[in-house]
């Protein structure tokens, strides 16, 4: 499943005033999409991130330009822009993709991975907040009428599709829409409703920029610490697992799950850093489901947990304490195997060993021990 970004930024912002556009204006010392581009750059669900431009400003985001990072001219209407970003990505084996106005620089990971979750099981979700105040009709400077709120929203950005349905809703739309929802439910697309966030406003008028730099002073970056530790004693076998890979060995290692001492200890981290407990508290070993299952769907699961509460991985280090087998051939693997499950780049995990000289159980071959951390940054 391949996942990309499209940030909406062709606009002029004229109603925000100042002498760039909005998305280029200075906010908290980094232009407002250098500071939309980060909320999705910094997440490994993203793999591609395409920019819809004004031509005038291509040459100024060159500087923003990387890796998963395109830029394509816009055109004259924001669903024109987008239509041109989608036809970008054609054939590059995109399945889903988050639609985002590059003038909401406050997104929250939170909020994009349950854009994400709603996904697996719908074609269409869109972040709104219900309407709490009364809503009037005016005229003339007065108050001329009143409008039930009742089933009101405020609509918001990203608006995430499944990609082939929302390109071919753009394809076949006469253009004018007032955003992506709009140009989806013209197509019969049914749109999920998901939670959004107080914090994720458009910048439209001055005022909000003045907002944003309070929100932003705020912020307080969150950054949690968790270790684990985790021991398997030997047992009859002719093989290990050890931080997701299978290493042939003379005894295996006797556990209820497939005991990867290593991926348990890791587990333990991450859970330790968000305040919830242990393997044992989400998978019990009481519960005959979990006998021999692999480890990595503890992992996966505290990797899920830490998304939902609006984190992401930084970093994670792993040492295995054995006298055999010898890690040092299977550390790249474990590396990479680790990185996999945790949606995040191979740099970011460290797996090593040691002995502990003889002695001890894991010195008498009794057993392999691991220990790990993980640090964890809200984003």
């Amino acid at each position: 499943m391949t996942t990309a970004a499209i940030l909406v930024a062709a606009g002029r912002g004229t109603r925000a005033g100042g002498v760039l556009p909005k998305q280029w204006r200075i906010l908290a010392g980094r232009p407002v999409l250098a500071h939309t581009l980060a909320a999705f750059a910094a997440l490994a669900a993203i793999d591609r991130i395409v920019l819809a431009l004004h031509p005038d400003d291509m040459a100024r985001a060159a500087p923003l330009l990387g890796d998963r990072i395109t830029a394509v001219p816009g055109g004259a209407t924001r669903d024109a822009s987008v239509k041109a970003a989608l036809e970008s990505l054609v054939g590059q084996g995109v399945t889903r993709v988050l639609i985002h106005d590059g003038a909401r620089p406050l997104v929250s990971a939170a909020l994009i991975h349950r854009l994400l979750v709603a996904l697996d099981t719908a074609a269409a979700a869109a972040p709104a907040l219900p309407v709490t105040d009364a809503l009037w009709r005016g005229a003339g400077g007065r108050v001329v009428g009143t409008v039930p709120r009742d089933g009101l929203y405020r609509a918001q950005t990203p608006q995430a599709f499944a990609f082939d349905a929302i390109l071919a809703a753009h394809r076949a739309h006469p253009g004018g829409a007032a955003d992506d929802v709009e140009v989806a439910r013209a197509a019969g697309l049914d749109v999920t409703i998901v939670e959004g966030d107080d914090d994720n406003l458009k910048l439209t008028y001055p005022g909000d920029f003045d907002r944003a730099e309070r929100i932003l002073q705020g912020r307080q970056m969150d950054i949690r610490t968790g270790n684990g530790f985790d021991v398997h004693a030997f047992g009859p076998g002719d093989h290990v697992w050890l931080c997701g890979v299978r290493i042939a060995h003379p005894k295996g290692l006797v556990g209820h799950s497939d005991a990867d001492v290593g991926m348990h200890a890791l587990t333990d981290a991450i859970y330790g850093a968000l305040a919830a407990g242990d393997i044992g508290r989400h998978f019990p070993p009481s519960d005959p489901q979990w006998k021999g299952a692999a480890s990595e769907i503890f992992l996966a699961h505290a990797t899920a947990l830490m998304r939902a509460r609006g984190f992401r991985l930084t970093n994670c280090d792993v040492t295995l304490m054995c006298e055999r087998p010898k890690i040092g051939p299977h550390a790249t693997e474990m590396q990479r195997e680790l990185a996999r499950i945790l949606g995040v780049e191979e740099d970011r995990v460290s797996v090593k060993a040691t002995t502990t000289e003889r002695l001890g159980f894991t010195g008498r071959e009794e057993g392999i021990a691991a220990l790990a951390t993980a640090t964890l940054v809200g984003a």
